[in-house]
Order: C-alpha cells, then structure tokens, then sequence
C-alpha cells in the first residue's frame, strides 16, 4: 500500500487559497489604517474615532507644539512632495512597463517556437520521458502553457512592484506627519505600509500560482510532469520582468542620488534632500522604483522560481508518479503557513508592543526577523508532518532516493535558518553600531582612498559566513532529498518573505519621510526622528538584500539541477572542454554584467551632475532659496538614462542561455550555469556590503552620536566630505550592480530549465559539425 499525506486533497485545496485571500485581507486593513493619517493640519485629524487611542495613538494630539508644524503652508508642501514623487514614480514605472511589455510579447512568442519546434509542432501525445509505457501531452501543449505561465508571472511580477509603489509614495508624507507625535507613531506607519507591500505580494504570488496549477490541470489530468514543467514558465516570467525592474529602477535611483550627492553635499556644502537642489526629487522618485518596485518584483521572482524548481523535481518523483497532490504541493502549503507566521509577527511590530524610542527602532525590526524564523519552524514542523507521507521517493539523477518526511522538514529549516544568519552577518557588517563599519568610518580622517580601501576590504571579508551558511545548507539539503531538498531550503529562505519585504519596504518609505521633512521646512527635531528611522532602515534594507542574495543562489542550484535532469544529462564532468569553457564563461558574466550596469550610472550620473550644475550657475537666487529650481529636467534625465541603459545588460542575460544553449550544446550550458553561480554569490555579497558599510559610516559621522564619532564630523568636515565620496561609491554597488546579480544567477537557470526540451533536441550545432 503506497504511503499517503495524512492532509485530505480537498483540505489542500481548500486551505492554500484561504491563507493566500488571508494575506490580501490583511494587507488591505495596513492600508485602512495607515489611509487614516490624513494629510491635514486638523490635530484630531488622523483618527476616524476614539477606538485607537492609547497605545500607537491614532487620535493623540502631537505630543509637542513646534514652530511651524501646524502651519497650513508646511503640511500642504508636504502634500505637494509627495504627489511629485508619486507621480514621477508611476510616469517612469509607466514609461519601463511599455518597453517591458513589448519584450515580454516577443519573448512570449519565442518560447511558444522554440519549444513548439522540439516534436515539430505535432498535436500528437508522446511517451513519457520518465515511464514510457504511460502517454503524456505533446511538446506543443507545453509551449502554450509555458508561455501562457510565462505571461502570468510576468503581469504578476509587474504589478507587484508597481502596487508596493503606490502604497510606498502614498504612505511617506504620512510617515512625516506623524514624526510630529513621535518616533514610535512614524515607525507605525512606515512599518504598516511596508507590511501592506509583503503581504499583497506573498499571497498574490500563492494564489495566482495556485490557480494556475488547478487550471493546467483540467488539461494535463494524469500528466503532471508536463503540467509542472509548463508551470517553470511563471518563475521565467516572474524574474525576467524583475531583472528590468532592479537594473532600470536601480540605475534611476543611483543616477539621481550621485548627482544628487556630488554637487550637493560636496560642491555647494548643502544638506541631503534640500529643496535648492535640483535632483532631489528625482533621488527620493528613485528610492521607490528601485528599491521598493524592482524589490518586490526580485523577490517576487525568487518565490515564483523556488517553488517551481521544487514543483518540477517533484513532479516526476513519487509525488507525482502516485498523483498524491498533497505531497506534490508542499511548496505551497508552506508558502501558506509563511502568510499566516508572518501575520502574527507583524502584530509584534504593530499592536503587541509600543516604540517610545529611538533605540527601540532597530531591535523592533531585527525582532521581526527572529520571532518568524522561531515561529515558522513550528509551522514547517505542521506542515510536514500532515502534508507529507511518512516515507517516499525523490528523484535524483537518474535514481529514486528514499526520503523521511523529518528529512525534508530539516531540509526547509536549514534554508530558514541559514536566511537569518545571513541576514544577521549582513547586519554586522553594515550596520554603524558595530566595528566594522565604525573602523570604514575611521579611515575617513586620512582621505577618500583609505576609506575606499577599507570599505572593500570588509565587503571581501563579509562574504566568508554567508557563503558557509549556504554550502552547509546545500550539503544538508542535498544529502537528505538530493535536488528536491535543495530547492525546498529555499523556499524556506522564503518562506517569511512577507515580513521580509515589510522590513525591507520600511526601509525607503523613512527615507522618503526624511526628505519631505527636509524639502518642506519641518524643524530639525522632526528630521531627527525621521533620520533615526532611514538609519534603521538602511540596515534592514542590506538584510533583505542578504536574503535575497542567499536564497537566489539555493534557487539556481535547484533549477540547475532541475535543468541537468530534464536535458538528460547525468554527470556534469569539469574536465571536459565542453563544460571547462562554459565555467569559464559563466564566471566571467557577473563582471560584465556589472561593469554594463556600472558604466550605466556613471553615465546616467555624469549627465544629472552636469544638469544640476548648470542650475545653480544659471538660475539666480537658487543657492539663495528664492528661486524654484527644475525639477522636472532631472526626473527627465534618470528616466530616459534607465530606459536606455537597462537594454543591454537585460539582453546580456537572456540571450546567453539561448546562445549558449543552442549552439554549444547543454554540456556547455550547465557549465555556464555553474560558473555564474559561483562567481555572481560572492560577487553580489561583496557589493552590497561594501556599498552598505559606504553608506553607513557617512551617516556614522553625520549623526554623531559618541564621541568617536563627533571627532570625525561634523558634516562638511574633511572626513565627512572623504566618506560622501565612499558613499558615492558604494550607491551603484549596493542598489543596481549587487541586487542585479541574485537575478542574473536565477534567470539564466530558470530560462535554461524552460528551453531545457529545445536544447536537448536541438541544441549544440557547431560541435555537431566539427
């Protein structure tokens, strides 16, 4: 008698959508309640009623009375900021989504070709390629569901990003405002839109897979191994869209922010976010498009790709082969039980305890962390032991491996366990209350080349533990379920990817905040709250990108190993020429695409520098605060350079799988995964925390709160002009070339898996002629 979930179908299927609608629900009250900060002067006016007074104090009147707070014309330039920064946001992610769109419809159309080309687009059922005495769907049934799965991601993906903007540039003015009340109260409604971003994307990513699955499936019935691999086509679409999303709105936010930063701070000795300067709204337009849009839709790409390597790997093991779709859907009932985890958490940051404090801010976040990563481990416990059969078999090259439903609960909790500690190591290296980053700061006193060396020197160093966590997580995972283990540690990596992205969200939300208040006059104790929020979100800003970085590397293994077994091949030998070249190469693909993505913001930044220069030259009363400078001509700048820049590094990364793959053969395509697997992890580790450490050091010495720190400033000081140009620096590395590769790593691996039939068929041409 063959072993089965001890969880009924129907209770999977009625369960996974329930938890998905669960999330959108409550995403939807963070949205009520943060739209109840009005933007008005009325000093009641932020609550609806009595019913939330006392604790997070909706209705309390500001706790103190400051010049001009409450001055009519001050909160109306806040509302007026924060419709520029909106609109300027929603015109460039409009003006990217119509280059998108067309890329996605050709793309759409070449996987519908290629694949449909492999049994020459015949309507014929075939025999199954893992039991040949049972019949499957055509090849071409596969290339209209991959592409109609590819779109669905892609649109998913698309407006994932574009929804975290919008409640991202409605909820900053609104973070200022109640910086009147307090630190706690802004961090309330900072840290509420971030979890209305985490939530909607997380349970809209559930549930459109979900139904996507049980619509494929009226077609497929019993052919579940074509049906799961039509259904890789949604992580492709997912993370092509992401890749535009993270390069285009990264070289737009570092643009305008070293532009923003060169003149500024260094040339004219004026304050970050002040209105005289000229691309500042361009720089605050930036932090939402690319570190809120592009953001979502990475992670988003992330989620989509882990449970479909797993799906895909599944599906042609014992899972699939005695259709118990219980089993066979473990990715979603723990992407499931994540929603429900990360919605208890989020009441932790919200409702279960009050910041009174500035010092609170950042252990509240880092809590987030830890209080989901305890919790979900429970969770997983659940989940594996209703939803998996005692024992069963996992596919693996070639073999079927016998796996206890314990193993594969370790195998989630290695990936869980490993994301927090890659997020914690992330936080020692980047973050100014630790030595690291204090010794960056440090080197400051001798220069701008000392700080640049030492800043490199520890995004080197910082990539040591992070790489351990995830090769003991791969040894671990591998050993228990092979490749299927592999990819379901990521998905445990992601499995808090709500509360993840709300801590991330926070981030650029208190940024935005801190340059409304700056723009719109508020007084400097105001800007010191808001300071105090940007501060800690900085830090959890490199920790989602830690995470991020992590789980794309345990993603593009499992879809490398999803790859290797769907084009046949059993051994990746290293020391044939065929894959020896393809190594080489995939190394050398995280450089070039980051000198392209590099290269973009130096160009993008050398045209915003000039612009911004030649307004304070040529507008008289500028410096002097009596004129209006141009805003909209630097907004113009950023998103004409990123449209443009972002073309070529995107076709660098999806046409060499498609190059590669079809003249030199799989062989060579695996090695080419490898390599780049390899050098993009250590490289996007190093960047980002380079980049992070750059920037916190200069705020180190801004902020200048111990004594070392007020012997390096105050701001203006030789030191502090040294740690500006690290910080300068460091922008493309952190926020466009660093991000940008986790999605390099897992794109090329995901395309290769979906083009994995046309390669096998028809791939390797030059070396069939030589």
């Amino acid at each position: 008698m063959v072993a089965t979930a001890l969880l009924p179908e129907l209770w999977t299927e009625i369960l996974v959508p329930i938890c998905a609608v669960v999330g959108i629900l409550f995403s939807l009250f963070q949205w009520y309640v943060v739209s109840r900060v009005k933007l008005t002067t009325d000093l009641g006016a932020s609550s609806s009623g009595g019913a939330n007074n006392g604790k997070n104090g909706y209705g309390d009147y500001l706790i103190e009375e400051e010049e001009c707070v409450n001055d009519q014309s001050v909160v109306a330039k806040c509302a007026e900021i924060q419709t520029a920064i909106s609109e300027g946001a929603t015109s460039f992610l409009f003006t990217e989504y119509k280059y998108v769109g067309v890329f996605m419809i050709f793309f759409a159309a070449v996987i519908f070709v290629f694949l449909g080309s492999v049994e020459g687009f015949s309507t014929e059922n075939k025999a199954c390629t893992y039991d040949t005495t049972r019949t499957c769907k055509p090849a071409l049934a596969t290339a209209a569901f991959s592409t109609i799965a590819f779109v669905l991601g892609a649109v998913t993906s698309v407006l994932s990003g574009f929804l975290g903007m919008k409640i991202a540039t409605y909820a900053n003015a609104r973070t200022t405002l109640e910086a009147r009340k307090g630190v706690g109260k802004a961090f309330i409604v900072a840290f509420r839109s971030g979890a209305v971003m985490g939530f909607l994307l997380a349970a809209s990513g559930l549930l459109v897979l979900y139904i996507t699955i049980n619509v494929f499936k009226i077609y497929y019935g019993d052919d579940w191994e074509g049906l799961f691999e039509a259904i890789t086509g949604y992580g492709l679409g997912g993370s092509s869209m992401a890749l535009f999303g993270r390069v285009g709105g990264g070289i737009y936010t570092k643009a305008a922010d070293v532009g923003a930063d060169l003149v500024g701070k260094i040339e004219r000795n004026i304050p970050e976010d002040d209105p005289r300067n000229p691309a500042v709204i361009a720089d605050n337009v930036g932090d939402n498009v690319g570190d809120i849009a592009g953001m979502g839709s990475d992670l988003f790409g992330s989620y989509a790709e882990a449970s479909c390597a797993a799906l895909v790997v599944a599906s042609i093991s014992s899972f699939g082969i005695n259709h118990d779709f219980t089993a066979m859907c473990y990715p979603l009932p723990i992407s499931s039980m994540g929603i429900l985890v990360c919605l208890i958490t989020t009441l932790f940051a919200t409702d279960f305890f009050e910041i009174k404090v500035v010092k609170e801010i950042e252990p509240a976040l880092k809590n987030q962390l830890i209080i989901s990563t305890i919790i979900m481990t429970v969770g997983i416990a659940i989940v594996s032991w209703v939803g998996l059969p005692s024992s069963f078999t996992i596919f693996n090259f070639g073999a079927q491996k016998v796996v206890k439903n314990w193993q594969l609960f370790l195998c989630v909790c290695v990936g869980l366990w490993a994301g927090l500690i890659i997020g914690f190591v992330t936080e020692y290296y980047t973050s100014n209350a630790y030595s690291p980053v204090q010794d960056v700061a440090d080197s400051c006193r001798t220069g701008a080349a000392t700080n640049v060396i030492f800043g490199l020197a520890l995004g080197y160093k910082s990539v040591i533990i992070p790489i351990s966590a995830i090769a003991i997580s791969i040894f671990v995972s591998f050993s228990f379920a092979a490749m299927y283990g592999v990819a379901v540690a990521a998905l445990g990596m992601l499995s808090t990817i709500a509360t993840g992205l709300a801590i991330d969200a926070y981030g650029p939300i208190s940024d935005n905040a801190g340059g409304i208040a700056e723009m719109a006059g508020m007084s400097h104790r105001i800007r010191e709250r808001t300071d105090a929020l940007d501060a800690a979100g900085n830090t959890t800003a490199a920790i989602g990108k830690g995470f991020a970085i992590g789980s794309a590397a345990l993603v593009s293994l499992a879809l490398f190993g999803a790859f290797v077994s769907r084009a046949g091949i059993h051994t990746v030998d290293v020391l044939t020429p065929k894959v020896i070249i393809g190594l080489l190469v995939g190394a050398m693909l995280p450089y070039w695409f980051s000198a392209m993505t590099m290269k973009s913001v130096g160009s993008a930044a050398l045209k915003m520098v000039e612009e911004v220069r030649r307004q304070f030259n040529t507008i008289p009363g500028l410096m002097e605060g009596t004129a209006k400078p141009d805003y909209a001509t630097c907004v113009k700048i950023s998103t004409d350079a990123s449209i443009k820049e972002m073309i070529p590094p995107g076709c660098l990364v999806m046409l060499t799988p498609l190059i590669v793959g079809f003249f030199f053969g799989v062989e060579t395509l695996s090695g080419v995964l490898a390599g780049s697997l390899v050098s993009g992890v250590q490289i996007a580790i190093s960047a980002s925390n380079t980049g992070g450490a750059w920037d916190n050091a200069k705020k180190y010495i801004e902020a200048g709160v111990s004594e070392h720190a007020k012997s390096l400033g105050p701001k203006g000081s030789e030191p502090h002009k040294a740690a500006v140009i690290g910080d300068t620096i460091g922008d493309p590395l952190k926020d466009t070339s660093g991000p940008s590769l986790n999605i390099l790593i897992k794109l090329m691996a995901v395309e290769s898996l979906v083009f994995a039939p046309f390669f096998a068929t028809h791939g390797g041409i030059l070396f069939k002629y030589l």
